[in-house]
């Protein structure tokens, strides 16, 4: 008996093939870090959570652009408290777990965390995985749909087909407020300082006790600038223990909002990460001599266009350490901004500082049922600088999913503010050693009514 041969099965494109449908309580447009955050915590209230990205992967910067440090999640200090929790506190008790995944590395300004940019890619996989999110990949957002002061539904594109989202509430994590700009509302660009992006890249097989100090590195650096055609002078090359492995933050890169443009500066990046490695191999023979090249990562990108929100977070608001009515997340990491192609600003505060976000900064005034989260909320640049990182991302990703819950088919302008506080108390107010607050039953009341 001959052997059957699969052929394939003939067919052509149907034109107007109608978009498919999905719906769910909350749709989340970005998984970064403040998407995941804001999906896992939306599922954890017991919502149907659909989760959007554009990339084929989940995990947006914190896992594709290889940042490989959790930045902001403690207060400052060499050892100090930890500010946010939820899911940082899951994915470090977990990672933990596992020798070399991720490495506390405490002072002399605060204490932030090294991370396998892997191991954080099958956490994030696995999370939202076992939550049952619903996860649509590489897509491309093309509309937004009004009807009042509420978004109804989005379009997008995707290689498989053209799909239509529906849900009552929606987060917008996309980093660029592409669902905010598309939704036909006010946005902020900025108008004439250029906000540098980075091209990172892991080198392996470095020796790590002769890895150079800053200082020295930015001396050598600024010394040898014209010979090897180096744009940035401003060096951060930092190393994990025990792997020989370098994460290197040597360039800066234009980051438009315009297709051509970006592409050049994405092959741009590269390039000048390259020269940096070059740099390093004839600079540092005895730590680099034997280094390569083990990835680049995505473009990593610090800020483009933003939400105009209720409240503006100035960097007055943030030196002062100002507590608002409504603040959902807090951090103490330093003004980190940089816009001069050579080097960036950097401006520490005390230990004991704080400083804070409120939800007016994640609500943008026009919209009912969006709330803005990461790097594209209400901020100036100074004071975006300091609260773009991962810790208060995380924070505001939860706070960006209890919100919308909380107003469920109402406005997240007109949500009970002390449900808000209580549901939000660890990120704001928790200080290691204290037990996670438990829900009161005035809180699983005010969840069972925003879910009629």
């Amino acid at each position: 008996m001959a052997d059957h041969v699969e052929t394939g099965t003939k067919t052509l494109r149907r034109e107007n093939k109608l978009a498919q449908q999905v719906s769910g309580d909350i749709c989340v447009v970005g998984a970064g870090s403040a998407g995941i955050s804001a999906a896992l915590e939306a599922a954890r209230l017991g919502r149907k959570v659909i989760l959007v990205d554009g990339l084929p992967t989940l995990g947006g910067q914190m896992v594709n652009s290889i940042i490989g440090t959790f930045c902001g999640l403690f207060a400052n200090g060499t050892h100090g408290i930890q500010f946010t929790y939820g899911m940082a506190e899951d994915m470090l008790r977990d990672l933990e777990k596992v020798p070399g995944m991720i490495y506390r590395r405490h002072g002399p300004v605060t204490t932030v965390v090294y991370y396998d940019e892997v191991a954080v890619g099958r956490w994030t996989e696995e999370a939202v995985r076992k939550a049952g999110i619903t996860v649509v990949l590489g897509a491309v957002l093309r509309n937004v749909n009004m009807d009042g002061r509420r978004v109804k539904s989005i379009d997008l594109a995707t290689r498989y087909g053209d799909m239509t989202i529906s849900a009552t509430g929606f987060v917008d994590a996309s980093g660029d407020a592409t669902l905010t700009w598309l939704a036909g509302l006010p946005c902020r660009e900025s108008a004439n300082r250029q906000v540098h992006g980075t091209q990172m890249v892991v080198l392996e097989n470095i020796v790590e006790d002769k890895h150079p100090e800053r200082t020295e590195l930015t001396a050598r650096m600024t010394e040898k600038a014209k010979q090897y055609n180096l744009k940035r002078t401003s060096p951060v090359s930092f190393v994990i223990p025990g792997r020989g492995i370098a994460v290197l933050n040597m360039t800066h890169t234009d980051t438009p909002l315009e297709p051509l443009a970006a592409a050049r500066s994405q092959l741009e990046g590269k390039a000048q990460a390259d020269i940096a490695v070059d740099f390093l191999r004839k600079e540092y023979p005895e730590c680099f001599g034997n280094s390569r090249v083990r990835a680049y990562g995505n473009p990593g990108i610090r800020q483009t266009r933003w939400i105009v929100g209720r409240h503006q977070l100035t960097i007055d608001e943030v030196r002062n350490g100002t507590h608002f009515e409504d603040s959902v997340a807090r951090t103490a990491w330093p003004v980190e901004l940089h816009d001069s192609d050579k080097g960036y600003v950097w401006q520490t505060f005390p230990e004991d500082h704080v400083h804070y976000i409120p939800l007016g900064s994640l609500t943008p005034a026009d919209a009912d049922n969006i709330v803005a989260a990461g790097r594209c909320i209400d901020a100036d640049l100074a004071a975006l600088s300091s609260v773009r990182v991962m810790g208060p991302c995380i924070a505001m990703g939860a706070a960006a999913a209890q919100a919308l819950d909380l107003a469920g088919s109402g406005s997240v302008h007109q949500i009970d503010l002390n449900s808000l506080k209580k549901r939000v108390h660890d990120n704001i107010e928790r200080k290691d050693g204290q037990q996670k607050r438990e829900m009161t039953k005035e809180d699983m009341r005010h969840m069972s009514e925003a879910h009629r």
